[in-house]
């Protein structure tokens, strides 16, 4: 039971991401170079709750009952989700039928697959390390140093988005996300054999600080290679593939760290994000191509 309301509850949470994301698209229509500092702005905001979020309702849960825990997770996102669609304001203008059936065509071109399998290479680095961190604190009989290590990289990301946002970068976006995702794959490499807690805890805040502006660049990519719009059906298929790749790489992870312990399951981690530098610089040699 406990797992079919979870399959319901995930199948109909609403996909606010996307929602917001497309209004920002739609706002700054007119003012692109100002989506990268929107879109690090709305990280900055999702890490915060992130953090906050589930401490928030573990503490409800604990303290109070478990199922108040859920009744307050359930009533953020209804609330937030009203909240966001009472701003009529910001709202993108409705498309017609025909121009949403020619939009849709938008999202088979090459850009967007290369952002889609950058997105699901993602996912497969946050369900592998989820994972992996938690066995690496095990394996050092600190099962309760998994939590510290998740913040040290969560607060590091925070203070890379806020870093990110707060100024004009140079280059394109295409160069960007593919001198990013290199940096994060090499940054990777550590996680395979360092041995302690507090090396781990430098390596995880070390990789931390480049998972937002892979966001960012990759909502910026987005926005500018899909029909607006199709746009809001674009960032939900890249959440959908997040998700998917999370969720794959936790089952598959949790195979290798029982076979090879926990560096196996970093291993993991670091083969996703070696294939999302892989298709980054191939959208950027695209780019160049049509250049």
């Amino acid at each position: 039971m406990l797992a079919a309301a979870g399959a319901l509850a995930g199948g109909t949470i609403p996909q606010l991401g996307a929602l917001s994301a497309s209004r920002w698209s739609a706002l700054l229509r007119d003012e692109r170079e100002a989506l990268p500092t929107a879109f690090a702005l709305e990280s900055l905001a999702n890490g915060v709750c992130y953090l906050a979020g589930p401490a928030l309702v573990a503490v409800v849960g604990a303290e109070v009952d478990p199922a108040y825990g859920m009744l307050l997770a359930t009533a953020l996102v209804a609330g937030g989700g009203l909240a966001l669609a009472a701003q009529h304001r910001t709202a993108p203008a409705p498309a017609a039928a025909a121009e949403r059936r020619d939009a849709g065509r938008s999202l088979l071109r090459a850009g967007f697959a290369a952002q889609f399998g950058v997105n699901l290479a993602l996912g497969l680095y946050f369900g592998a390390m989820q994972v992996s961190v938690t066995a690496f604190a095990v394996e050092h009989r600190a099962a309760g140093a998994a939590a510290p290590l998740y913040a040290a990289s969560n607060c590091a990301g925070l203070l890379a988005g806020w870093l990110y946002g707060l100024r004009r970068w140079r280059g394109t976006p295409e160069r960007q996300l593919a001198c990013i995702t290199a940096c994060l794959a090499v940054a990777c490499a550590p996680l395979l054999t360092v041995g302690t807690l507090a090396g781990m805890g430098l390596a995880l805040t070390v990789t931390g600080l480049a998972v937002p502006p892979v966001l960012v660049l990759s909502a910026v990519l987005t926005s500018a290679s899909v029909h607006p719009a199709a746009l809001t059906r674009a960032f939900t298929w890249l959440n959908s593939a997040s998700a998917a790749g999370s969720a794959g790489a936790a089952a598959l992870a949790g195979s290798v760290v029982d076979a090879y312990g926990a560096h196996g399951g970093f291993a993991v981690a670091a083969a996703a994000t070696s294939a999302m530098a892989v298709l980054a610089s191939g959208r950027l040699r695209g780019a160049r191509r049509r250049t």
